[in-house]
């Protein structure tokens, strides 16, 4: 059967998803706790639900407006295509986020049950599996069908409005829509849930830690149950299309190269099958790998358990890697653009592999609170909030370079040995086991949640410091996720970047010079709007969280509130936080799709390569920089309260000068950070997708025309 690989991986994908929903009501069978943590649990849920609900209202809405649109005008059935990866999206992040809200009480349970870290760990990761598998499985899963049913190959087409200029590749056209698909909902996922959880997060600590002495989480402070909320809905479901975007745009942009090989059939099936293959190879490793985990007998340093997740999954992704490149290529002869045959392909997902991880490592040594750099800003903390944030600023830009360089190098390596392919291979290489980085990333958010209830329930100290103890885990490794998904951002939008010129052929038009003055200009205009982006959602933010904590301290200043003699009005707090949050993720959403298109009909194909070029520059570093300083500042924070900075404690000016820096971490590393890498492949994404519809307006403006 020709496809014999392509149905293999279909049910690895299938069971993948039939392990997911295992682990999903083994989670719900769990015991919750007592009646206050079921109460508390029960809001938390009911509230994620709420927001959800609003929020996929409006996405569905632009979805499938576009998707018409795409119907009507850019290709018949890409609309279909586009829809699928909303929805594949839209599934993801909702399954989890549902199933971090039944772990969540489940986890704080199971450590006032047990007292035992080990134990309370693997409820923890169980609820971060669902996340996980579900993202790569679904991911996987939708581009699969889609290669199945339609095929790839060299046939153009067009809209049920035919327009000639605008005719394209069908087979791209679907891949690239159901890769857009997902960047949209995870754009306005990030955008939305980050606003919304970061809002209340600093306008839980700014009432409670500075405004007025309480216990963090204190069920007296009316923002602390939009502040659980907010772990879902960004920190989870936010995170799942944020990663399932990462993982579909880096095999989009595997097989949007190999159709540049159409003409030797056997080549360009091995090259385009292949990065599915791997990936669902890699998906098997992930889900054997949580499950060893599981069996095992755990120790009180999770951090090792959960390392040695990431391990086995990796050295599983680089035997299949090998066994597949030997099958795939071995018998092709020489292939142009190999330098090292049939093994150039392995050699560079090897590289994008070995990054990954020395990425994630270089992440946790910045961020982790048992490494120097965040203990030298906890010690800092005594001197003041200056002190804080001018060192934490300057740990942040420390933690730049060694990533940078190794994606530039990782980069040259790949590029030579295995062309644009390779750059690719990569990418995916980084992903191939992205299973269990999110997995293990979706651990923090259940941890932190699970802390939370542990004190707003008021249960026995103990179960707090267990759970204290896996959130400033959680922390380094929700700050290694973000590693890998900038890491592979930065490959993915290059080979995204590539894709976009290999068009120009097609169109008859000249290959950009990077000394063209239209293709500077457009960097300069693309690295200003990065700034420009970071600007708006941090103004977004920030406002909110200041009309959230004045609500929030007019109910305090009933004496009843205070006391703990009468509930807050949690629901006006979480009804605020949703409300300010979909207004304000249109805007930051719609300034990616139409950037490249506005532009390029004014000035040209060119000028939207050099917007691309200049945008991806300043992303990626600004990316590794929010994400550092803000796990950096968080965990600073946590080292002075775990009792670490001697005479320095909970309450101290020193804990309160670290406060102030986790305040301006958290929307550095959950709100902006995390929206930039989603930004550049989104416009990547848009100006290869639309480049007929980019080149035909720009044909119709003169001045556009004469700048090329």
């Amino acid at each position: 059967m020709k496809n014999i690989w392509l149905y293999i991986i279909l049910v690895i994908c299938i069971a993948s998803i039939g392990y997911v929903f295992y682990n999903y009501y083994k989670i719900k069978k769990m015991e919750e706790g007592n009646a206050q943590m079921k109460k508390m649990a029960k809001l938390i849920r009911d509230g994620s639900n709420v927001f959800l609900k609003k929020e996929f209202t409006i996405i569905a809405i632009v979805v499938v407006s576009l998707a018409i649109l795409f119907s009507l005008f850019i290709e018949k059935s890409s609309g279909l295509t586009f829809l699928a990866g909303g929805a594949i999206s839209s599934f993801v992040c909702i399954l989890g986020m549902k199933s971090a809200t039944y772990a969540n009480v489940r986890t704080a349970n199971k450590a006032k049950e047990s007292l035992s870290v080990g134990e309370t760990v693997k409820v923890a990761l169980s609820g971060g599996s669902i996340s996980g598998i579900g993202v790569q499985a679904a991911g996987l899963l939708g581009l699969v069908l889609i290669v199945l049913i339609g095929g790839v190959g060299n046939s153009t087409g067009a809209g049920f409005i035919h327009i000639k200029a605008l005719e394209t590749n069908i087979s791209i056209m679907r891949i690239t829509t159901y890769s857009l698909g997902c960047s949209i909902v995870a754009m306005f996922n990030r955008v939305a849930g980050g606003n919304y959880t970061k809002a209340a997060d600093i306008s839980a600590d700014i009432l409670g830690k500075i405004r007025n002495d309480l216990p963090e989480d204190d069920a007296r402070v009316p923002n602390v149950i939009a502040d659980f909320i907010g772990d879902n809905v960004n920190d989870i479901a936010g995170n799942c299309s944020d990663l399932v975007e990462s993982f579909v745009a880096t095999m989009s942009a595997s097989i949007i190269v190999a159709i540049s090989f159409i003409g030797n059939d056997r080549l360009f099936n091995s090259l385009y099958k292949f990065p599915l293959i791997i990936a669902g190879l890699g998906l098997l490793g992930c889900v054997l790998s949580l499950i060893f985990i599981s069996q095992k007998k755990m120790g009180d340093e999770p951090s090792k358990e959960l390392n040695l997740a990431t391990y086995l999954s990796a050295g599983f992704a680089v035997i299949a890697v090998f066994v597949m490149s030997l099958i795939a290529f071995s018998k092709l002869g020489d292939i142009s653009g190999f330098r090292l045959g049939w093994a150039s392909p392995f050699i560079c997902a090897v590289l994008g592999i070995a990054s990954g991880v020395a990425i994630g490592a270089i992440t946790e040594y910045y961020t982790s609170g048992d490494k120097k750099p965040t203990q030298t800003i906890a010690e800092f903390a005594t001197e003041g909030e200056a002190f804080v944030i001018t060192k934490g600023d300057a740990v942040g830009s420390k933690s730049c370079l060694i990533p940078m360089a190794i994606i530039g190098t990782v980069l040259i390596l790949s590029g030579i040995i295995g062309n644009t392919y390779g750059i690719a291979i990569a990418s995916l290489g980084m992903l191939t086991f992205v299973g269990t980085t999110v997995s293990i990333d979706a651990f923090g958010p259940v941890a932190d949640n699970a802390g939370g209830l542990a004190e707003s329930c008021h249960l026995d100290p103990s179960v707090r410091k267990i759970t204290d103890k896996l959130d400033s885990v959680g922390n380094t490794t929700a700050a290694i996720g973000k590693g890998f998904a900038i890491g592979s951002a930065a490959f993915a939008t290059v080979s995204l970047i590539v894709a976009f010129v290999g068009n120009y052929a097609s169109f008859g038009i000249q290959l950009p010079q990077v000394s063209s003055f239209v293709i500077i200009a457009g960097c300069l205009i693309g690295a200003a709007l990065i700034e420009f982006f970071i600007a708006l959602l941090t103004d977004n933010t920030i406002d909110a969280a200041k009309e959230m904590a004045d609500v929030g301290d007019r109910q305090l200043s009933d004496p009843a509130i205070l006391a703990g003699k009468k509930d807050p009005d949690y629901n006006e707090l979480v009804e605020l936080a949703t409300k300010s949050a979909l207004k304000k993720m249109l805007v930051p959403s719609v300034i990616a799709i139409l950037v490249p298109i506005v532009g390029g009909a004014l000035f040209g194909c060119n000028f939207v390569c050099g917007i691309l070029l200049g945008s991806t520059v300043v992303a990626i570093p600004r990316g590794i920089f929010m994400g550092n300083s803000g796990g950096a500042f968080d965990n600073a924070k946590k080292y002075i309260e775990s009792g670490a900075l001697k005479g320095h404690g909970k309450g101290s000016a020193a804990h309160k000068a670290a406060v102030t820096g986790d305040t301006v971490g958290d929307t550095r590393k959950d709100v902006v950070g995390v929206a930039l890498n989603i930004f550049i492949k989104m416009m990547s994404t848009i100006s290869t997708t639309l480049f007929a519809l980019i080149y035909a307006l720009s044909q119709i403006i003169p001045f556009s025309g004469f700048l090329g």
